[in-house]
C-alpha cells in the first residue's frame, strides 16, 4: 500500500481506552481546524467496533466546536439498541472536556428486498479524464495559497473532475459538478473501512458545491465557511479502492446556510451511498476579497 495512503488508514485507527470509549490521533492537513471528514470517520470506526456482523447503512452528525488538531480525540459510544435486523449506536467525540460532535448511526445485516435506483449519469470514464494531481502540478503557482495546503486531503485519492479545473475558478455558475474517485492503491477487504474511508472524503468538496451558482470561491477572503451537520445512507457494498462517480448538487443556500446533496455509484451504475451536508455559508462584511 502506497504510504500516503496508509497514512490515512492509520489515522482512522482508534486505541481502545476502555469499553465503549476510543481515542483517536488529529492531524493538522491545511485546515483552520480538524477537517470534519476525519472526525467523521474516526467516529462511525469507533461505533464499527462495538457491533458484529453488521454494516451501517445510515449516520446523521452534527458539528458543535472547532476541533484542535494539536490533541487527540476521544469518542464514546452508547449502545442504544441491537435488535434482531439493527443495531442503534450514539458516538460522542469529545476534546479539551467538550463534546465537539454526535454522531447517530444504524446497522444493518445484509438482506434481500426491492430494489430501485436513478440510472448512472452520463459522463465519460475516468481513463479519458485528467486527475486532479496532474491539473495542480502544472497550475501549482496560479492556484491560491489556501488551495496549497488542502492539496493534502485529495492525496490519498485520484480524484478526476469531469469539468477539470472548474474547483478553481469563481466563474462557475453549473449547481452540480461531477467526479471520479477511488484511493490510490488497494486497500483491505473490510467493508467497515471502506465505508470509513468514504464518510471521511465526502466531506471534501461537497458543502462548497454550493458556492457555484453564485460565482464564490471558497478561498475568498470574506467567506466563512463551516459544517453544522452532515448525514450518509450507504444502499450497497462497495469498494472505495475501485473507481465511484460522484454527483454533487446544490440544494439551497439561504440565511447564511448553505445545503447540498451527493449522489456517489459505482462504475457499474449500481447507486451505493447518498450524503446531504448543510454549513454556514457567511459572506462577513467589512473584508476585502
Amino acid at each position: 500500500m502506497q504510504p500516503i495512503l496508509a497514512d490515512l488508514v492509520a489515522h482512522l485507527e482508534l486505541e481502545r481506552l476502555e469499553e465503549n470509549l476510543f481515542r483517536g490521533p488529529s492531524r493538522d492537513i491545511g485546515t483552520a481546524q480538524v477537517f470534519g471528514g476525519q472526525v467523521l470517520g474516526q467516529a462511525l470506526k469507533a461505533a464499527q467496533f462495538t457491533v458484529d456482523q453488521r454494516n451501517v447503512h445510515s449516520l446523521h452528525a452534527y458539528f458543535l466546536r472547532r476541533g484542535d488538531f494539536d490533541a487527540p480525540i476521544v469518542y464514546e459510544v452508547d449502545r442504544s439498541r441491537d435488535g434482531n435486523s439493527f443495531s442503534a449506536r450514539r458516538v460522542v467525540a469529545i476534546q479539551h472536556g467538550h463534546p465537539i460532535f454526535t454522531l447517530s448511526a444504524s446497522f444493518q445485516s445484509l438482506e434481500e428486498g426491492l430494489e430501485f435506483q436513478p440510472p448512472l449519469p452520463d459522463v465519460p470514464p475516468p481513463e479519458q479524464l485528467s486527475s486532479v494531481r496532474e491539473y495542480e502540478t502544472r497550475n501549482l503557482g496560479r492556484l491560491p495559497e489556501k488551495v496549497h495546503r488542502l492539496l493534502k486531503l485529495s492525496e490519498p485519492f485520484d480524484l478526476r473532475p469531469v469539468e477539470l479545473g472548474t474547483q478553481h475558478q469563481a466563474e462557475d455558475v453549473a449547481a452540480c459538478r461531477q467526479f471520479w474517485l477511488r484511493t490510490v492503491d488497494r486497500l483491505p477487504d473490510d467493508p467497515g473501512l471502506h465505508q470509513s474511508i468514504l464518510a471521511y472524503v465526502s466531506d471534501y468538496g461537497l458543502l462548497t458545491t454550493t458556492l457555484q451558482p453564485h460565482r464564490v470561491h471558497f478561498t475568498d477572503m470574506n467567506l466563512q465557511m463551516a459544517s453544522i451537520d452532515h448525514a450518509m445512507w450507504f444502499h450497497r457494498p462497495f469498494r472505495v479502492d475501485e473507481w465511484l462517480l460522484c454527483e454533487y448538487e446544490a440544494i439551497s443556500t439561504s440565511n447564511a446556510r448553505g445545503l447540498a446533496r451527493g449522489a456517489i455509484f459505482q462504475r457499474d451504475g449500481r447507486l451505493v451511498a447518498t450524503t446531504i451536508q448543510e454549513g454556514l455559508v457567511r459572506i462577513r462584511a467589512g473584508q476585502q476579497q
